[in-house]
């Protein structure tokens, strides 16, 4: 294991690599979304959205989600105008529409399949699941913002699929025989929904 530590930061610690950071980071594998939202109103509405790893569950007491958009994000923007937002989480083969989406293409809903739901929100086709929230509280990250989620509905739109993983800078994905659910564990569930003083979560 090697550190760098060749500048000093403002608060007297030591500085931190970006290079290195991003490589570190990148060891761990990480599912990937697309959020999306409408902008404006009318026959002006236009569907926004960007793909994105720094997504997470929260809460589960209530139902929590939360994702970090870059501070300059113009989709943050209309999500935060909107005050609603879908999270599609995406599947193995949707590594075109990952790269769409991740992209500077003005028209990122050009060429991909997508329809609106019930709550009046951009879903894409073909994702594993879909989650459709209310912006419940935004707090300060840095160079981007934490956004936390209110999940106001779910569902899961290819229950069989394999997910679309980011690992060390690159797509990766499961192994063929793993896609089918593992049977619950007492265990596990107490491990996900719990933070004990024996856990770590």
């Amino acid at each position: 294991m090697t550190e760098t530590a060749s500048e000093v930061q403002g608060d007297g610690l030591p500085a931190i690599d970006p290079r290195q950071f991003r490589n570190v980071v990148g060891q761990f594998c990480t599912g990937i979304t697309v959020i999306t939202t409408f902008d404006g109103e009318g026959e002006a509405k236009t569907p926004i959205g960007f793909a994105c790893q720094s997504f997470s569950s929260l809460s589960l007491n209530p139902p929590l989600v939360l994702f970090c958009p870059t501070k300059e994000s113009r989709s943050w923007a209309a999500i935060e105008r909107n005050g609603s937002f879908a999270v599609n989480m995406l599947a193995e083969e949707q590594q075109p529409v990952c790269a769409r989406f991740g992209s500077r293409e003005p028209d990122k809903f050009a060429g991909v399949d997508w329809h609106t739901s019930e709550l009046d929100l951009p879903v894409l086709d073909g994702s594993l699941a879909t989650m459709q929230c209310t912006v419940d509280n935004v707090l300060d990250g840095g160079d981007h913002y934490i956004v936390v989620g209110r999940v106001l509905t779910l569902s899961e739109t290819t229950a069989d699929g394999r997910p679309l993983l980011f690992y060390r800078g690159q797509y990766t994905g499961i192994e063929p025989d793993k896609t089918t659910p593992a049977p619950w564990r007492a265990d596990l569930e107490e491990f996900l929904s719990s933070a004990s003083a024996d856990t770590w979560l």
